[in-house]
């Protein structure tokens, strides 16, 4: 008889052994950098609230870029003002802004009986349409 050892598995009541993967809570935007034109073309800022990251849109040949705002990890099932401003990074001059609401989701990175439980909103941005869906996305 072939004896195959379970890692991972709840076994007879036996609680399964969490993996340590480390996550935050977040609001995120992912593009495709070719999208924005040239390398480093735009310049994205993200802003959660009064909390803003910004960076440059990235190189072309890369499939996609992101950013993120991290927020409190106490924050729970909100719901959180998000703006995206575009700028080009030649002249300044404003692409794209957009605003909207985003409701938090829950998530267990580590399974849902393991810490840590983050809340999160991913958005797509896009630099005619602003934020977007990243549902059907192909980020790869």
């Amino acid at each position: 008889m072939l004896a195959v050892p379970l890692t991972g598995c709840s076994l007879l009541g036996q609680s399964a052994p969490c993996t340590e993967a480390d996550a935050d809570s977040q609001v995120s935007a992912v593009w495709r950098p070719a999208d924005f034109g040239g390398r480093d073309e735009a310049r994205i800022r993200l802003c959660v609230g009064d909390t803003c990251e910004e960076r440059t849109s990235g190189s072309p040949e890369d499939p996609f870029a992101s950013l993120s705002v991290r927020l409190p990890d106490d924050i729970g099932a909100s719901t959180v003002p998000v703006r995206l401003t575009v700028t080009s990074a030649k002249g300044a001059d404003t692409v794209v802004e957009d605003s909207t609401r985003a409701r938090l989701k829950e998530q267990h990175p580590n399974g849902t009986s393991c810490p840590p439980t983050t809340w999160t909103a991913t958005f797509g941005a896009h630099p005619d349409q602003g934020l977007t869906s990243p549902e059907g996305m192909k980020l790869q």
